[in-house]
């Protein structure tokens, strides 16, 4: 039999527009990689904070075999420096530039405004893995943003009903004035004041202003029955040194948000001993889940986890639970919002679930510290759910 050119020209064209059209498919059942934006603080006073956060992240996308939902991670990374007048640029670098996927960040609450403001009006996704600013999962919530961490008011009133419950009746409160200072102290007045206690006074300076010695001055003369606090990284660690070098540790104990010690406890020495915190995670949970986190993380990478690493571990398994409901599409965020509203993430700090607002609805744990540990005493407050007030998703 005879086959003319034209026919095999024809056939020929035939195959290879069939294998373009395999090729073609087989690419499209083949995700590319995910795009990871990590917006964290690399240098400054909450540096250590943004190495944690990342440590943990990678330890689970590690644990997942280096795939999310089917997809190799790749990751992007920008030092926000802890500063909101950068965090439109910062983040605008990953979203527009990278064109990343999803995006990772971060601790202060102020450049995490400016995130959510971004991520809301991209489409992009967002979980926060340390700011607790309230309306990240307050006014600002949307499908696209969640939270593994915790909002400002919730580690306040967590130790508000406990101070309240011991019978103090007077307190100053001190921080940073900025957004999470100033939602964690407002926390701890709503339950406090509900608890029959009484704020005498509220003292404040800008962040990151380390210069105590004014205000310490001032809780000193006021001479309350407690002082509650909150500080975090560096900041914490030259405040609890200052209140036991005025001898005020002696005199007026000191409370605090857990970021207070959370991290700090090498440096701060034995000027933290028997501190109480309130916090969503403790370093004697002494569980098998966290057991085997903490002995991983040791291992990885030669440091003793804290509660930041565990946010950012968390950040990668809601991110993994999220995109297994939509085979690994970060752009259908009802998708992957039903998908964690369902959810109950297996935590290192134990199993929590996720808020209509995508904030934990998690227990708060009354620490002490001891032998350089953040050590459970008690359940602090159970399954505490934000108030996600002027949420309107």
């Amino acid at each position: 039999m005879t086959i003319s050119l034209t026919t095999l020209a024809r056939r020929g064209a035939q195959v290879l527009a069939l294998t373009a059209l395999a090729s073609s498919m087989a690419a499209a059942q083949t995700p590319g990689k995910l795009k990871v934006g990590l917006m964290l603080p690399y240098t400054g006073t909450f540096a250590s904070l943004g190495t944690a956060i990342e440590n943990g992240f990678r330890q689970h996308v590690t644990e997942l075999g280096g795939k999310i939902a089917g997809r190799e991670v790749e990751y992007f990374k920008v030092d926000d420096e802890s500063d909101p007048s950068k965090a439109t640029d910062n983040v605008n670098k990953l979203i527009k530039r990278d064109q990343v996927d999803v995006l990772i960040g971060t601790v202060h609450s102020g450049v995490a405004m400016a995130m959510a403001k971004a991520a809301k009006e991209s489409g992009t996704l967002l979980i926060v893995p340390n700011a607790g600013a309230d309306a990240v999962t307050g006014a600002m919530c949307a499908k696209n943003i969640f939270r593994s961490s915790f909002s400002n008011w919730q580690p306040g009133y967590a130790m508000g009903e406990v101070m309240a419950k011991k019978g103090i009746k007077k307190v100053v409160t001190i921080t940073w004035k900025y957004a999470a200072g100033d939602e964690s102290v407002r926390g701890f007045k709503e339950s406090f004041e509900k608890g029959g206690g009484t704020v005498v006074k509220e003292l404040s300076l800008p962040f990151p202003n380390v210069e105590f010695q004014g205000l310490l001055t001032e809780i000193a003369a006021a001479k309350p029955d407690a002082v509650f606090t909150f500080f975090a990284g560096g900041g914490a660690v030259k405040f609890v040194k200052d209140y036991a070098a005025a001898g005020l540790k002696k005199s007026i104990p000191l409370y605090g948000s857990g970021f207070l010690t959370d991290g700090t406890l090498d440096a701060q020495g034995a000027d933290a001993d028997g501190l109480f915190t309130a916090l969503h995670y403790a370093d004697s949970l002494d569980t098998k889940r966290d057991n085997a986190f903490r002995l991983t993380y040791a291992k990885t990478y030669k440091l003793q986890p804290d509660v930041y690493a565990v946010q950012g571990y968390d950040a990668a398994q809601m991110l993994a639970v999220g995109l297994n409901a939509t085979k690994g599409d970060a752009s259908k965020a009802a998708e992957i919002s039903a998908a964690l509203v369902k959810a109950t993430i297996d935590s290192p700090r134990g199993p929590f679930t996720i808020s209509k607002a995508h904030n934990p609805v998690q227990d708060f744990y009354l620490r002490q510290v001891g032998a350089k540990e953040n050590k459970k005493v008690s359940i602090a407050s159970a399954k505490l759910e934000d108030p996600a007030r002027g949420c309107k998703l």
